[in-house]
């Protein structure tokens, strides 16, 4: 096994006040968070890209991050990084009795059950003011994230359609408020708001993350619009000339395409 130590001692380095680097010495937990949530994108880049020497790379970039907070932590006496991973060995083999202990479940789903139940006497213990389902949601999620976690949340204790049909008709009339609210600027902030927080729904009645699903339609719009770019300059067309019809059918020539290449 790898020792962590020699990582340790390179950020220690870093973060020394008279011979460390002057970039690491002024940065605090606050402005490490866009790094952080940055190297945590990049991880997920570089799964869905197949790159897995990328993803050696990332995961050592992430884990960086890690340290540097613990660092800092160390720095005032908070906690170091063999508690961060005591915590976590401790948490895992509490969530877990059927691995480290003596229990059984019949099937993943009383499982995920007992997991739920867990983590829910671990948040009341932590909070004995609070009593809400929404209690330990992270706030800095991104946004999609966020609304599937709350709803998953209040699904629990059976505030849900119990079936996608009833999310369609709801999707149906967000599409028709948010149209109906299209020349009020605020108002249709709000409606487009309500839409899209009912698709999260909708992904999570078909068990799919939204973020994954929104970053997939990301890359395909942009393989896509690549290719767009590729055919009309190979036609020297003139891309801020081209009429609806002209684009349409770059369109579906690009898709077609791009199709090609992916099923090869």
């Amino acid at each position: 096994m790898t020792d962590i130590q020699p990582l340790l001692d390179i950020m220690a380095r870093l973060r020394d006040p008279q011979k460390g680097c002057p970039w690491d010495q002024k940065q605090s937990y606050r402005s490490i968070v866009p790094h952080t949530l940055e190297e945590a994108y990049e991880v997920a880049d570089a799964i869905e890209s197949g790159d897995f020497d990328g993803l050696r790379d990332e995961l050592g970039d992430l884990l960086f991050q890690i340290v540097f907070y613990a660092q800092l932590a160390k720095e005032e006496s908070r906690f170091e990084f063999s508690d961060v991973v005591n915590a976590i060995s401790d948490k895992l083999i509490r969530r877990h009795p059927h691995v480290f202990a003596d229990m059984s479940f019949a099937n993943a789903e009383e499982q995920t059950a007992h997991w739920e139940a867990t983590k829910a006497q671990e948040r009341s213990a932590n909070d004995a003011n609070t009593n809400s389902q929404l209690d330990g949601v992270a706030k800095g999620l991104p946004a999609l994230s966020l609304a599937r976690k709350l709803q998953s949340r209040a699904a629990r204790v059976g505030f849900d359609w119990p079936s996608a049909q009833g999310v369609f008709e709801k999707l149906e009339e967000e599409a028709d408020e948010c149209r109906e609210a299209w020349e009020d600027t605020e108002a249709r902030m709000e409606e487009l708001g309500d839409l899209l927080f009912t698709c999260v729904n909708l992904s999570r009645h078909a068990d799919v993350d939204p973020e994954q699903a929104l970053r997939l339609a990301n890359k395909k719009f942009e393989q896509r619009f690549r290719r767009m770019e590729s055919l009309a300059d190979k036609k020297e067309m003139l891309l801020a000339e081209l009429s609806e019809a002209q684009w349409e059918a770059l369109w579906q020539q690009a898709k077609l395409a791009v199709h090609q290449e992916n099923e090869q």
